[in-house]
């Protein structure tokens, strides 16, 4: 959510207006994450997240946006793209493709309890029942294919204890995938990206108040890919210590129950899940030294720390999550 394409106010006014989304009121800039452009807007009617699109083509933006429109049309809380009045979600402004979404209400909780974690367990399997039916086909651009790509170009920037963990890891991702086993994988449309930044949490009205998840958001990673490996990149996120990598597993079983309560995992899932969770570290450790070393000119751009996902991966090579040892295990398996 970095600003690389700058908007004047008089432009986003003149095409807020024209997809009747009222009169322009604040536009503000928004720091995180280095996708894409991201506003926050607030007009007369609502406030909005308006984003241009720097990586993601014409072609391939609607599997997104109309998964959005699809998920929110089935009542999961997601942002709803906004139409013109041909019915279109994907729309263009400065040169480059743009959509307008409404803005989620609260905060994003950046520590996260049991049972903000369950919250999540729970929305995310509705969501990948939800999408079952969703007609659109896209692949995980970020999937194995991008991974066997991506490594030889960011060897060189590596140590050699780091280039022997993920030219082994990509190695056993690989005979992974040829498995007949991950092939039988249930599979359908999923978020791939949703880390504790990607939800949202009303503010709690009193102090007791139980969390309430108000929607999850930032939809430009999904694509078709296995629904375990969504609730891989999950675990890595809001089921860890941030400073170590070490899996919280108070968390670990609130998630999963909540999850298993709407979809239970079938016995392939159970088998593969310690698999998929090294699978997720290495996509975003990979993603992040890509982002670090070659990274592209913006204003307000953050990179992330890669060292943070190699730290995850290590852990879960060494000490691989089952649900059989996570039923045993105390509340920081160390």
């Amino acid at each position: 959510m970095a600003v690389y394409t700058e908007v004047s106010f008089e432009e986003a006014s003149t095409f807020l207006a024209s997809l009747g989304l009222g009169s322009l009121q604040s536009m503000e800039g928004c720091a995180g994450g280095i996708e894409n452009t991201n506003y926050f807007v607030t007009t007369d009617q609502a406030p909005y997240v308006l984003t241009l699109f720097e990586r993601l083509t014409a072609e391939q933006l609607p599997f997104y946006l109309r998964l959005m429109k699809h998920l929110a049309f089935r009542g999961v809380a997601v942002p709803d793209p906004a139409s013109n009045r041909d019915g279109d979600v994907l729309h263009s402004l400065a040169g480059k493709p743009a959509a307008v979404v409404n803005l989620l209400q609260g905060k994003s909780v950046l520590a996260p309890g049991p049972l903000h974690c369950a919250a999540v367990g729970d929305m995310l399997a509705r969501m990948h029942l939800a999408a079952r039916d969703f007609p659109m086909q896209q692949a995980n651009l970020r999937g194995l294919p991008w991974w066997n790509d991506t490594v030889p170009v960011v060897l060189p920037f590596l140590n050699e204890a780091q280039s022997a963990l993920i030219r082994s890891e990509l190695a056993y991702q690989n005979h992974i995938a040829s498995q007949s086993s991950y092939g039988a994988l249930p599979r359908g449309p999923i978020h791939a990206d949703l880390f504790r930044d990607n939800a949202m949490f009303a503010l709690p009205t009193e102090d007791n108040a139980a969390p309430r998840l108000t929607g999850f958001f930032d939809f430009y990673f999904a694509g078709v890919d296995t629904w375990l490996f969504d609730v891989a990149v999950c675990l890595n996120d809001w089921c860890i210590d941030l400073d170590s990598g070490v899996t919280d597993a108070e968390r670990t079983r609130a998630f999963l129950q909540a999850y298993e309560a709407v979809r239970p995992l079938q016995a392939q899932e159970r088998s593969l899940l310690p698999a998929l969770l090294r699978a997720a570290a290495l996509r975003f450790w990979l993603s992040r030294l890509w982002d670090l070393h070659l990274p592209r000119e913006a204003s307000m751009l953050q990179a992330h720390d890669p060292a943070h996902f190699e730290r995850v991966l290590r852990h879960r090579v060494q000490q691989p999550l089952t649900l059989a040892s996570l039923a045993e295990t105390d509340t920081v398996c160390t």
